[in-house]
């Protein structure tokens, strides 16, 4: 079998403005996100939610849940 099954998915360059918590609006030190942040990408947009806004909510996001449900 020498077909493919899915193709990855291509997502665009990081955003050139700063980033800023998808859940409160805290901005991230120096306009990138530290590794403590999470990253989802919902609805073909990446998003970005703070350490205390991901811990709060943790067991919605390892749920896969969409944020507008959390």
């Amino acid at each position: 079998m020498a077909s493919k099954t899915h193709e990855p998915v291509q997502l665009g360059p990081e955003p050139a403005e700063p980033v800023t918590c998808a859940r409160c609006g805290t901005p991230a030190p120096g306009g990138t996100p530290p590794p403590t942040w999470t990253c989802s990408v919902e609805n073909g947009r990446r998003q970005y939610f703070c350490d205390a806004c991901a811990r709060a909510n943790i067991r919605a996001i390892e749920g896969r849940l969409d944020s507008a449900w959390w």
